[in-house]
């Protein structure tokens, strides 16, 4: 009796035992994923701090790389002060030689452009002069001939006065003589008898 007693109780203590060893599974696993929640989140949290740092490291870095450039470019141009400054003279001596270049060669090109319209207006004055010179001794030709041809005339006129003058002259004389002559018959054929007085025809004027 005893033997079985002892025997139905151990099935007993065996579920008993699954039970437990069931409850201590489950809060393994939830011990364990909470441990895995942490590790993941320390991980996270220290990669983002990881992340933070080389933010920082890389801004100091590119800070002192730009001071140091920054410095190194500051000494390279105090060394090489004298030689930019000289560098920088002769660009502007040669910018000046060359606006001076320019310059002589635009008051060259006006200069030409000046002559060439003084030559061209005096060319022009010297065509119009010539074309006046023509007019004014065309019209002297002109006056001249007329002036010739008016003399000409003056002196044919003239001319034909002192002819005409000469014939009056001319016939006044023959009047007188014929006057003369009959005076000198009519004197001859009787002395005693008066003088006849003869009207002669007025001359002409």
């Amino acid at each position: 009796m005893a033997r079985s007693r002892s025997r139905s109780k151990s099935p007993r203590r065996h579920r008993h035992k699954k039970k437990h060893s069931h409850k201590r599974s489950k809060s393994s696993e939830r011990s364990h994923k909470y441990s895995r929640e942490k590790s993941r989140e320390r991980s996270s949290k220290s990669r983002r701090q990881r992340e933070m740092e080389q933010k920082i490291v890389e801004e100091e870095t590119a800070k002192r790389i730009e001071v140091l450039v920054n410095k190194r470019v500051e000494e390279e141009l105090e060394k090489r002060k004298e030689e930019i400054e000289a560098e920088v003279m002769r660009r502007v001596e040669e910018a000046k030689r060359e606006m001076q270049r320019e310059m002589m060669l635009e008051m060259e090109k006006r200069k030409q452009q000046l002559l060439e319209e003084e030559k061209k207006r005096e060319e022009e004055e010297s065509k119009k002069r010539e074309a006046l010179e023509q007019i004014m001794a065309e019209n002297n030709r002109k006056i001249e001939e007329a002036q010739k041809k008016l003399a000409e005339e003056r002196l044919a006129m003239v001319e034909e006065q002192r002819k005409m003058e000469e014939e009056k002259q001319r016939m006044r004389k023959e009047a007188d003589k014929r006057l003369k002559e009959e005076q000198k018959k009519i004197l001859g054929k009787n002395n005693s008898r008066p003088k006849l007085s003869f009207s002669l025809m007025k001359p002409l004027s």
